[in-house]
């Protein structure tokens, strides 16, 4: 599960990390958060449709989700890109989707936190109705795009037992809390951010800077120089659908 794609410099790591990974039989599927992926903000379908070339099985989203232009008319035509299920009824899009890995099926649902974000629905409530929807026996990964470490912590025991992992996104910044919960789901506050290293979460500093100190707005545009993938492997017993472990991961494109 990857962290949070942020423009060009994080679509070439996860490329070049995803077909590495693949290829070497490391992992099995690859569920990758994608709603900083164009240019800082959103995502579309061709870029969309380059990640799911690199590997990716699952995209998930989150507050951006409608970031770029026209989106919402795209949405419903990959049924792999997921938003959060627990945006408003009628909303374009889906917020869980069942895949297949190489060894087994699979279900993943996005969700959006509330504390320090946008109005939306009981994150809660929603993934209740959903796991209501999933098969019984197949193994269920949450994205839970949170702002809050508090709500997310509130979400990986909601769910504990009751899906195979919770992993944290949005906040940029992997956390160092990995771990199995007791009833056997894996659970990290935050995978991290995918773009690139020397930034504040993914922008480049400098106009970050000129807000901090003076006050004055200013465009934040995407960083560039060497990038690096975050995230977590979760390995999954097939017979249970529970995790067996999980582990941070960091990939570092070589300075030049």
């Amino acid at each position: 599960m990857v962290g949070d794609v942020v423009g060009k410099p994080g679509r070439r790591i996860f490329a070049s990390v995803a077909r590495k990974l693949r290829d070497s039989n490391e992992v099995h599927a690859i569920v990758v958060n994608g709603e900083n992926a164009a240019a800082g903000s959103g995502i579309t379908l061709a870029l969309a449709e380059d990640f799911f070339a690199a590997g990716a099985d699952v995209i998930t989203l989150g507050d951006h989700t409608w970031g770029q232009r026209d989106f919402e008319g795209q949405i419903n035509s990959e049924r792999r890109i997921i938003r959060p299920a627990n945006y408003a009824s009628g909303v374009p899009g889906r917020g869980w989707v069942l895949a297949q890995s190489a060894v087994m099926p699979f279900a993943v649902v996005n969700l959006q936190g509330r504390v320090f974000m946008n109005p939306v629905d009981c994150p809660f409530r929603a993934v209740d109705a959903v796991l209501r929807e999933i098969p019984c026996g197949v193994p269920v990964l949450v994205d839970f795009h949170a702002e809050a470490t508090s709500e997310k912590i509130a979400m990986g025991l909601y769910l504990d037992g009751r899906v195979a992992a919770v992993v944290g996104t949005h906040t940029h910044v992997q956390t160092s809390d990995a771990k199995l919960l007791p009833n056997g789901t894996a659970y990290l506050t935050d995978l991290g951010m995918t773009g690139p290293e020397l930034s504040v979460l993914g922008r480049d500093h400098r106009p970050v800077l000129k807000k901090f100190t003076t006050g004055i707005p200013a465009r934040f545009e995407v960083a560039e120089g060497p990038a690096v993938l975050e995230g977590a492997i979760v390995d999954i017993n097939r017979e249970t659908g529970k995790a067996v472990s999980i582990r941070t991961v960091r990939y570092r494109e070589p300075v030049e």
